[in-house]
């Protein structure tokens, strides 16, 4: 083949160049068909000078070696172009799959990972890095590295304008050099200096991550050698570039939708726990209107806020003192514990609170809702106590009449005990009360005491009796039991009115009276004996307690209105007496003697003429009827007047 044949082919294209090939191995035999399989089996360059070599070596005419020569430049030019088009092949899939895996974003540390590979294995470089702007802070620091093995160097930040990524990220254009360390072109500082020195890198080539017209970060391609970047590998990196921001604008959206997600998320929780609350508190509000309109009680209130808040609620009137200051403090319930305290109040006036437990979460709705239920109690309470005031005001003035004897229609006086649920026929025991240790000031006292009057008035309602205010004190007219006893009623009455007004109260009780409506005056007279015991208890130094007359021994005789003689005698040695009636025996007459003997058995058995051990023996057996202690003196002085009282009247029995 002619250099003029093959120069008038002049091919210009891979495909021409082949053609031109095909054309020149026409006349020249096996020689250039290498070059073909050369290109096919895909050879070195340095494999593209064996068939100039071996024509030499063969000595074949300059005409040939010359076609073999241009030949080898047509075949090593087709070889550069399949390369080149092998390169952008997979730049371009490099490029897809990168575009894929943002398609499918899902970690965005994963896809700037990825990213940083391929822009390494692409371009051959021995490290690839990218680094994200810091608005916070005025710099850019190290997200991703690759082929990184210096600790400083990964964790490297650059100020804007310091070192080549900071030039890039201040100038939003790539730059490159060859050999870091020798540009001058760039601000070297000692950190950033070291870092690069102790990755051993030379050549860096950066491009800027841009959002629009912002640069928010730097992607970076480095050799420990230098080298020359060309622009294709510099337009190929500026393309991993746009995906990175693009990955990272991506994932910043997605955290914006997220978070935005995640607020209505929220939002709409707080919806509808409002919902929820607005119409827990709808329902309470129709419950206690229902309640306030058919006259339930504070329990019903307590019970009615318990199952719509899901808690146990109850109303008391010994809260937490603290608590229940400040939620007056504030007016509103106020956390307590693992629960909530809301005052019961009226005006200035404490009346309790209500305590809501186990729920240490309330939300304002639910709050309000208990709070509500606080004032509903208040008004009940209030309205309670118009009604007992009223009832008490009622059963005082007829006890006020009864005492002082100002209405004696028994009939009428029935009719009126009747409504306030009394029985003036049957047997009751009127009571006097006082406090034990009445408050210094004025205005305390007459809180006590009306409070004393209240819880009387309570007392009496619930025991179907009367109650009064009277000369500083209670007085009561109550119903006796069957079985009870004026004693035991005194004594529970001191008890319970001690506890209602929290100080000592002491009762003292009259003897059983009865016919209260035909004859009114025994409630007068029954009130001034109750009232003697009270004085005799208080001087006795047994305030706090109740007692009636029959309590004192021969002293009960001097404080009861009717003189209990019989009574007297047969408490205090009425075993005694009954013994002698039923075996004949002499146990009274040797009582006597003893007490007349100066209770001596010597001088007792020569009064009565017998042996000594015949007294022992008898004394044996008036202990064991009167019980131990007989012969105390207090006990003794009451054995010896009731032996006296028994004596007058064993006349009168026996007329």
């Amino acid at each position: 083949m002619s250099r003029d044949h093959v120069q008038s082919a002049g091919p210009a294209t891979p495909a021409a160049a082949l053609d031109t090939l095909d054309r020149a191995a026409e006349p020249s035999g096996a020689a250039e068909l290498s070059y073909l399989e050369l290109l096919a089996r895909g050879a070195s360059a340095e494999a593209y000078e064996q068939p100039v070599l071996t024509a030499r070596a063969e000595g074949r005419t300059p005409e040939r070696i010359t076609d073999l020569e241009r030949a080898k430049l047509l075949a090593l030019r087709v070889r550069s172009e399949l390369e080149g088009r092998r390169r952008r092949e997979a730049e371009l899939s490099a490029l897809f799959e990168t575009a894929h895996d943002l398609a499918g974003l899902r970690d965005v540390d994963a896809v700037l990972q990825a990213i940083v590979q391929r822009a390494r294995s692409l371009l051959g470089t021995d490290v690839a890095y990218l680094s994200l702007n810091d608005p916070a802070r005025g710099d850019t620091y190290m997200r991703v590295t690759e082929g990184s093995v210096a600790a400083r160097f990964q964790q490297l930040r650059l100020g804007m304008g310091e070192g080549l990524g900071g030039l890039v990220a201040q100038t939003a254009r790539p730059y490159v050099t060859d050999d870091y360390f020798k540009d001058s072109r760039f601000q070297h500082t000692l950190t950033i200096d070291a870092g690069v020195r102790d990755e051993g890198l030379v050549a860096i080539l950066g491009v800027p991550l841009m959002l629009g017209a912002h640069v928010i970060g730097v992607l970076f391609a480095a050799d420990r050698r230098a080298r020359v970047f060309e622009r294709e590998q510099i337009a190929l990196l500026g393309s991993f570039a746009a995906l990175a921001a693009a990955a990272i604008d991506t994932a910043n959206l997605l955290t914006e939708t997220r978070s935005a997600l995640a607020d209505l998320e929220r939002a709409n929780g707080i919806i509808k726990d409002r919902s929820a609350g607005i119409e827990r508190a709808s329902d309470i509000h129709d419950r206690l209107a229902e309640l306030v309109l058919r006259g339930g009680g504070v329990r019903d209130v307590a019970a009615a806020v318990s199952q719509v808040l899901g808690s146990t609620v109850e109303f008391t009137e010994t809260a937490d003192a603290g608590a229940v200051h400040r939620s007056r403090l504030e007016g509103h319930a106020v956390r307590h514990g693992d629960g909530w305290t809301a005052t019961v109040a009226a005006g200035g006036e404490l009346l309790g609170a209500l305590v809501l437990r186990g729920h240490p979460d309330l939300d304002p709705v639910d709050r309000r809702t208990l709070e509500r239920a606080a004032m509903v109690t208040s008004l009940l309470l209030l309205a309670r106590r118009s009604a007992a005031e009223a009832e008490q005001r009622v059963r005082g003035e007829l006890l006020d009449d009864l005492l002082d004897a100002r209405d004696r229609d028994p009939r009428q006086l029935r009719d009126r005990a009747a409504r306030s649920h009394a029985d003036l026929d049957a047997t009751h025991v009127v009571l006097a009360a006082r406090l034990a240790d009445p408050p210094a000031g004025d205005e305390d006292g007459r809180e006590t005491r009306r409070r004393l009057w209240s819880a009387a008035s309570r007392l009496a309602g619930t025991r179907h009796g009367l109650a009064a205010a009277r000369d500083g004190g209670t007085v009561l007219l109550l119903p006796l039991e069957a079985d009870d006893t004026a004693t035991d009623l005194a004594r529970r009455t001191a008890r319970h009115l001690g506890t209602a007004v929290r100080r000592p109260v002491t009762v003292g009780a009259s003897a059983p009276v009865t016919g209260l409506a035909t004859a009114p005056d025994t409630v007068a007279a029954a009130y001034a004996e109750g009232r003697r015991c009270l004085d005799a208890l208080c001087l006795l130094g047994r305030s706090g307690d109740g007692a009636a007359a029959e309590d004192f021994g021969f002293l009960g005789l001097l404080l009861a209105g009717e003189r209990d003689v019989s009574g007297f005698v047969r408490r205090t040695i009425g075993p005694v007496v009954a013994y002698d009636e039923r075996r004949g025996t002499e146990l009274l007459r040797t009582l006597d003697a003893y007490f007349a003997s100066g209770m001596s058995p010597a001088r007792t058995k020569d009064e009565l003429h017998v042996h000594v051990n015949t007294v022992a023996q008898r004394l044996d057996r008036v202990t064991r009827l009167l019980g131990d202690g007989w012969q105390q003196p207090e006990r003794a002085l009451e054995i010896q007047l009731a032996l006296r009282l028994h004596h007058l009247e064993a006349p009168r029995a026996r007329r």
